[in-house]
């Protein structure tokens, strides 16, 4: 997703808006798993070298090369998405409930995010790369990213705005 604009927000108002019956959470899941295979496919190459650099990590208890480094930041960057997820689905199942409550945290979520995108983007610094992450960093942005369970928060707009108030180039 290069454009940071929630899918998962297009999801629940295109059925509001078009007057269709809203589809499940299930059928929400699927379609964004069918993005994370097309993101998956298109970087199959970095993800494999990534994959063999943190077996290789694993088998030597030392994080030597980038891509180990990169992989392991992945994982630590995933636990937050795990343990905030199942209280998050709750949320999201009652929010489906009530039209008008869905569409104005939409709204409230696309704007104060957007504009907090747009701070970060004002004020980072882009002094650091991705190497540079500490596992510090790759929590506050795994935080960032379970944040974009709720509809109107966008995955990549969150996780550029995490990286950018972390300095990130």
């Amino acid at each position: 997703e290069f454009l940071p604009i929630s899918s998962s927000a297009h999801l629940v108002l295109a059925p509001l808006l078009f007057g269709y019956e809203l589809q499940s959470l299930a059928f929400d899941v699927a379609v964004h798993v069918g993005t994370l295979v097309a993101v998956m496919l298109y970087f199959r190459h970095e993800i494999a070298a990534m994959v063999l650099a943190l077996l290789e990590s694993v088998k030597t208890r030392r994080v030597e090369s980038p891509d180990a480094k990169l992989a392991w930041m992945i994982v630590l960057a995933t636990i937050p998405v795990l343990l905030l997820g199942l209280p998050l689905k709750s949320l999201l199942e009652m929010l489906r409930e009530d039209d008008q409550l869905i569409v104005l945290v939409i709204a409230g979520t696309t704007i104060g995010f957007g504009l907090l995108l747009w701070i970060a983007d004002l004020r980072g610094r882009r002094a650091r790369g991705e190497l540079s992450l500490s596992w510090k960093d790759a929590l506050l942005i795994g935080l960032f990213q379970a944040i974009a369970i709720i509809p109107g928060t966008s995955r990549s707009g969150i996780t550029i705005t995490a990286a950018l108030m972390l300095g990130l180039t």
